[in-house]
């Protein structure tokens, strides 16, 4: 006895069971229902999700004798079996693009339409599938038929890529209605299977039917088919095991399993938890696929949201560790996937980056670690002295600005020698190099600066071209200058910032050579500016950035 395929047997026959598509359904229905059906249809989005089924549908409305006066054809009759099955009928004529798409096919398309239908009251329905794979040359042929159409006369082209149609045929898009297709929710599809599974007697657990709509991505078609193929697979109900087994799908117990990994830093872990994925044939990219929705499920978690789809062990092991992570973190993860995702799913050794991505995860720094270091170094410090007030950017200030207080009192208690400015000129070239020795960027920004008023203990330093981060490093790290001009000179200052006068002949700067340290300084320059949460940390904390 022969199986009709689940996915051909609950195909729609009416526009009411166009599942997730509701828009698309209540807008051909409405066009036939008050006899304004247009000459030329564009359907298009993703695969599986009922394009073509749309299309057999609108054809049966147009040519059902027994239609409703909704507009919803009655699916039972002679004419409506014949267009549903895709059985030959004068009609309705079903093209597929992909094996007919150069000029010649075109013509000959335009030719046929040119005759009549079969009856008065009916219509004839071309359906291009695949119309995207038509050449240039013969969207040219059909342009004027498509412009001038005979007495009805529809065109219905389906397609997953619009976009090609655009590129090659632009003036035919002003030529069709279009309706778009979305993506079939999570859940719908889910509730589709279970409707399926009861009208077959098939007995299946919801969260094997909830797994299968993931899998399929929005395709109510590839549910339905993986449905069928889950249950040939063996017998009884239909269970989470079974649908992983036929699927070849990892378990959700892995993706726990590596949420754990990565919160308990556990290292030594990662490679032979990397080597069972691969022993056991996992598809590496598709794991990275399951690990991404697991990250999202949990950031969903964490900030408040609904995490739908999930799996019962999924559910768990979300609660389980959600403790253990905060948002910021997540995000971060999420990052460094998208950064490795393309190199593990083009590379030959996917493997070693899937490795590297969770050991940096695991060595990864933690927002809760961090924010304990930066309270501890608060409450340990000094009591905080005047913050620096450095002046802005050159390009933000007045023609001839007042330099201001800057910095931070000597950390030490007793004052050493009294400042002399022409000894703090003589000796800044070594300063700066002092400062530069542990704090690169602040060589950067004090390379070609120097010392230009004393007024009692306030040093008034001038920087030539200095640009924005310039000034906002300089402001978060005027200590470590104070420190170290007390290092080289023995004398205790305050320190003032301002840009270069116009007046004043700035000193020469040192010629740019190809020098890759300066390089690398440089660059590390730029990714502090960009990231200020970087900048801070790094500032705060005294960390060497590496690249």
């Amino acid at each position: 006895m022969s199986h009709t395929a689940l996915a051909r047997k609950y195909r729609p026959r009416r526009f009411s069971e166009l599942v997730g598509q509701e828009h698309v359904a209540a807008g051909l229905k409405g066009a036939v229902a008050k006899n304004r059906v247009a000459h030329a249809y564009l359907l298009t989005g993703p695969r599986g999700v009922g394009k073509t089924t749309a299309a057999r549908v609108l054809a049966m409305a147009l040519n059902c004798g027994q239609r409703a006066a909704d507009g919803e054809p009655c699916g039972a009759c002679d004419d409506c079996n014949r267009i549903w099955s895709g059985s030959a009928n004068l009609d309705v004529v079903e093209i597929d693009a992909a094996s007919n798409r150069g000029v010649d096919d075109a013509r000959d398309l335009r030719e046929r339409a040119m005759y009549a239908a079969s009856g008065p009251e009916r219509h004839k329905v071309y359906i291009i599938d695949e119309a995207h794979m038509l050449t240039r040359e013969a969207w040219n042929a059909l342009l004027k038929i498509l412009e001038e159409p005979p007495p009805r006369v529809v065109f219905v082209f389906a397609t997953t890529e619009p976009q090609k149609i655009a590129n090659a045929a632009g003036p035919v898009l002003s030529r069709v209605q279009r309706f778009d297709f979305r993506r079939i929710g999570l859940e719908t599809i889910r509730a589709r299977l279970a409707a399926v599974a009861k009208a077959e007697q098939l007995a299946a657990d919801d969260d094997a039917l909830v797994l299968l709509a993931r899998v399929a991505a929005g395709g109510m078609r590839d549910a339905l088919s993986l449905l069928d193929q889950s249950v040939a697979f063996g017998e009884g109900t239909l269970t989470v095991e079974r649908v992983r087994t036929t699927l070849g799908l990892i378990a959700d117990e892995r993706f726990a399993e590596l949420l754990a990994m990565v919160a308990e830093r556990r290292v030594a872990d990662v490679f032979p938890f990397v080597e069972e994925l691969t022993a056991g044939g996992a598809d590496l990219a598709e794991f990275v696929s399951g690990v991404g929705d697991t990250l999202r499920a949990l950031l969903m978690r964490l900030v408040g949201a609904e995490a739908t789809g999930l799996t019962e062990t999924m559910r768990q092991a979300l609660d389980r560790e959600a403790e253990r992570y905060v948002a910021g973190d997540v995000l971060r993860m999420l990052r460094l996937l998208q950064d490795a995702e393309t190199a593990i799913r083009r590379s030959p050794n996917a493997r070693l980056h899937v490795e590297a991505l969770i050991v940096q995860w695991t060595l990864m720094d933690r927002t809760i670690e961090l924010r304990e270091l930066l309270d501890r170094k608060a409450t340990s410090s000094a009591p905080a002295a005047p913050p620096s007030a450095l002046s802005p950017p050159a390009r933000e200030r007045p023609p001839r600005p007042e330099p201001r207080a800057a910095a931070a009192e000597p950390r030490s208690v007793d004052r050493p020698t009294p400042p002399d400015l022409p000894s703090l000129q003589a000796t800044w070239l070594q300063v700066v190099e002092d400062v530069g020795a542990k704090r690169p960027i602040l060589k950067e920004a004090l390379v070609a600066s120097r010392p230009v008023a004393l007024d009692d203990d306030l040093l008034t330093v001038e920087l030539a071209a200095a640009h924005g981060s310039h000034w906002e490093t300089l402001d978060r790290a005027s200590a470590s200058v104070v420190d170290a001009v007390r290092a080289r000179t023995g004398q205790a200052v305050r320190l003032a910032f301002r840009a270069l006068q116009a007046a004043t002949q700035a000193p020469p700067a040192p010629t740019k050579r190809l020098d890759p340290v300066a390089d690398k300084v440089e660059r590390l320059a730029r990714y502090r500016a960009k990231d200020p949460a970087l900048d801070v940390l790094a500032e705060s904390l005294d960390l060497e950035l590496m690249e």
